[in-house]
């Protein structure tokens, strides 16, 4: 059995410090692709064509389940994630480290949202998480169809790396949060809005997300591990990284996430918001660079060898995710 421990190989807390560098809230803005607006309220169809239809914006009267919040969307929004996670996992591709934990963190949001009073406003939270999702997604098709002008560059540079199998498990991670944090995030939330009704701030709500985030962070790495590469939970490394110290650097992206969208919102015209777009996009790809660097393998020295065969044992292990998600389950609790 693999253990669930709370160290990582590969030079990490180095990865981490740079990355941590390169990404700063200290812009000026710009607002997020445009998106479609055609409506659908079709329960069966395909994911990425039912998110067509949804608006940054929250709409709570709106036909769309996700633009409203409703609670049907995020089993749609699971469906979809896990079609992706399945599908690279099955073909051992390396972009299966990320879109399986994107799987387990929402899996568990959506169990921390059936909680009575964990979130103030739970439609909200399950439109921005819709949202979210969508930017991935958006990202990864974008990528396999070869529009490679849709995919930010922090997304080109995790795919890059996943196709040409250059770094670590738990580089292809972090280059995937990197982007997913990093660079999507602020867009989100600038996108969904900062702000309720009421003149209220949403960052409550958002700070809250880290309290099973932590947790749910410790058995994801175990089944990195079990998976996909035996070294993501490796605890002889010397340049290990607790657990500990890589929730608070997410909890430190997340933060950075934050100001970045209070740049964008706050901008006074589109050209200042032109520049904190281009600083975000500049940060996170800054970001990812420094990962790249760390997390890649030396040949001859080191490889992708020992991990894609481990993931071509290992592959079949546990069963397919792309099935009827029923009540969410907490992941780590």
């Amino acid at each position: 059995m693999v253990k669930r421990c709370a160290r990582w190989s590969g030079g990490l807390v180095a990865a981490l410090l740079a990355a941590t560098l390169a990404v700063s809230p200290t812009a000026t803005a710009a607002s997020a692709p445009d998106v479609p607006t055609t409506s659908s309220s079709a329960p069966e169809v395909s994911w990425t064509s039912y998110l067509a239809g949804t608006t940054d914006a929250y709409v709570p009267t709106s036909e769309n389940d996700c633009t409203a919040g409703r609670p049907a969307c995020l089993k749609t929004t699971l469906k979809e994630l896990a079609k992706i996670a399945d599908t690279t996992a099955t073909s051992c591709s390396h972009d299966a480290v990320f879109a399986r934990s994107y799987v387990r963190m929402t899996q568990t949001y959506g169990w921390s949202r059936d909680i009575p009073g964990y979130y103030s406003d739970v439609p909200f939270a399950n439109h921005q998480d819709a949202v979210f999702a969508k930017y991935f997604s958006n990202a990864f098709h974008a990528y396999q169809s070869g529009d490679r002008a849709s995919v930010p560059e922090a997304w080109q540079i995790a795919f890059d790396a996943s196709r040409d199998h250059k770094v670590s498990g738990a580089g292809s991670l972090l280059l995937g949060m990197n982007a997913h944090i990093n660079r999507d995030l602020a867009f989100v939330l600038a996108g969904v809005g900062l702000v309720a009704p009421d003149g209220s701030s949403r960052k409550p709500d958002y700070d809250v997300v880290e309290k099973w985030l932590y947790t749910a962070t410790k058995p994801l790495i175990a089944e990195i591990a079990a998976r996909f590469d035996p070294t993501a939970d490796d605890t002889d490394a010397p340049f290990g990284i607790s657990n500990a110290t890589l929730f608070q650097m997410i909890s430190g992206w997340r933060e950075g996430a934050w100001r970045h969208a209070e740049q964008l919102v706050s901008a006074p015209t589109p050209a200042a918001r032109a520049l904190v777009a281009a600083s975000i996009e500049n940060e996170a790809a800054s970001a990812a660079k420094a990962l790249l660097a760390t997390q890649s393998y030396t040949p001859p020295l080191t490889s992708s060898d020992a991990r894609d065969s481990w993931c071509a044992a290992h592959q079949g292990d546990t069963p397919p995710l792309s099935y009827d998600f029923g009540a969410a389950e907490p992941y780590g609790y």
